[in-house]
């Protein structure tokens, strides 16, 4: 007994000494490096009042613009190595034209109502990015550090997925399934403006990731860009949303010129009921065929296939609804700010970003026009009538296009709700972009 006390404190006295030992090699280091860093640091020198006025002076954003010499550098959340000085014109006309476009973003977000939950994050973020001197969007800068916690690694998308899966009611889909293609012609804008960016000189890599930005899908576009082209995913994912937010902008008119007064007038009949076995079932049934099929979309297509599952199981409510809520909604807060972040004058004011939004407002027109051709051409061959306009909707902005279509079909005929008709080529969109992105990464596999 007495041998075994002993052992238990000759051990205890080990333990003790060694970690005494420790403690000190560690006081020691952290003593030898603030006596580094003492020495590192520069000494002080007394100014008068007209120096120090000089200092702060040099140190206001005002300087900073009118002073195109004064050695700023960009931000960029990849660290320096990706860092530049800025030219003359990024570090002052620029940075005001970025900033004059950031007001018209919160007007249209504000004034206008224009996805304003998406709109406004990116502006806000798109105004920090170009504020002198700040380095807001370098590594250690606050957007530097939302754009690599979750842009970057492609994990705000798939939450953003996941929590638009709960949203989303795939019974006008599953109660009228022809509709699902309008949803798969209206991703011919994304394949028609791959062509087109291989024409204008893209690779063919580079074209890929910029097509997708015509189906209108954020999430999958910063996706598919950091696979493929992560150069271009500021410029890209900031096309991807301010699409997505400028729907009731760009698509009536695409609408209206293609469809006449009386197609417009269209009501469309009521919908089957769809049994709750069904909805189940689907989410399943479509993440089974893309692991079989195209397992390069499962990421997409898992989140968004959970977000689906958990809302129709009916059995795990507080999750669903988490994921409805307070996940996707913080989640916007920092991909918006992420993405506006690529907002700099730096980044946005080049021929590449401009060449990528000119494209992608193509691709994004096409695709609307597509869905809608499809439409008319099926309303001519269906035994129901079937309004044009909600082939407008096959483009996966959730549920923007589909409000967007039955504001319009109601302007031409009161009382003439096409929103959950819409909805089935929307929600079908989802679908297609995710899959047309597996697609375009799996041939680059």
């Amino acid at each position: 007994m007495k041998i075994r006390q002993i052992f238990i404190s000759l051990l205890f006295a080990l333990v003790a000494v060694s970690s005494f030992s420790m403690a000190t090699e560690e006081a020691q280091s952290h003593h030898e490096s603030n006596s580094e860093q003492s020495v590192e640091k520069k000494p002080y020198e007394s100014k008068s009042v007209s120096q120090l006025a000089g200092s702060f002076l040099e140190t206001t954003g005002l300087y900073a613009i009118f002073n195109t010499d004064d050695g700023e550098t960009t931000s960029d959340p990849a660290g320096a190595s990706k860092e530049r000085p800025m030219g003359a014109f990024e570090s002052s006309l620029g940075r005001v034209i970025m900033i004059l476009i950031v007001f018209l973003l919160f007007y249209l977000a504000i004034a206008k109502g224009f996805e304003p939950l998406l709109l406004l994050p990116i502006a806000f973020g798109g105004l920090l990015a170009n504020i002198p001197l700040a380095h807001m969007a370098g590594p250690e800068g606050m957007l530097g550090v939302i754009y690599n916690m979750g842009i970057a690694n492609e994990f705000f998308p798939l939450l953003i997925f996941m929590g638009v899966g709960a949203m989303t009611d795939f019974g006008p889909l599953l109660a009228n399934p022809k509709t699902a293609l309008l949803g798969g012609a209206a991703q011919f804008g994304i394949f028609g403006s791959l062509v087109g960016a291989v024409m204008l000189g893209f690779d063919l890599q580079s074209a890929s990731a910029i097509s997708i930005i015509g189906g209108a899908d954020g999430p999958t576009s910063i996706f598919i860009a950091n696979r493929l082209a992560p150069d271009m995913l500021g410029a890209i994912a900031v096309a991807a949303y301010s699409y997505m937010a400028l729907v009731p902008v760009i698509q009536p008119p695409i609408m209206r010129a293609l469809t006449t007064k009386e197609e417009r007038r269209i009501q469309m009949g009521v919908q089957r009921k769809v049994h709750k076995l069904e909805k189940l079932f689907f989410p399943i049934v479509v993440l089974m065929l893309s692991i079989l099929i195209l397992p390069e979309s499962t990421p997409l297509i898992g989140a968004f296939a959970f977000g689906n599952f958990a809302k129709e199981s009916a059995v795990i409510d507080r999750l669903s609804d988490t994921m409805q809520n307070s996940l996707i909604n913080i989640v916007t807060i920092f991909l918006g700010l992420g993405v506006g972040s690529k907002l700099a004058a730096d980044k946005f004011l080049v021929l590449e970003s401009l060449g990528i939004m000119i494209i992608g407002l193509i691709a994004f027109s096409v695709g609307t026009a597509a869905g809608v051709l499809m439409a008319k051409v099926m309303n001519k061959f269906s035994k129901e009538p079937i309004n044009p306009l909600i082939g407008a909707a096959g483009v996966s902005a959730v549920p923007m296009a589909a409000r967007v279509v039955s504001k319009v079909g109601s302007e031409e005929r009161p009382g003439n709700v096409l929103l959950m008709h819409a909805m089935g080529p929307n929600v079908a969109g989802v679908i297609g972009s995710a899959v047309a992105a597996g697609v375009l990464l799996s041939i680059f596999k």
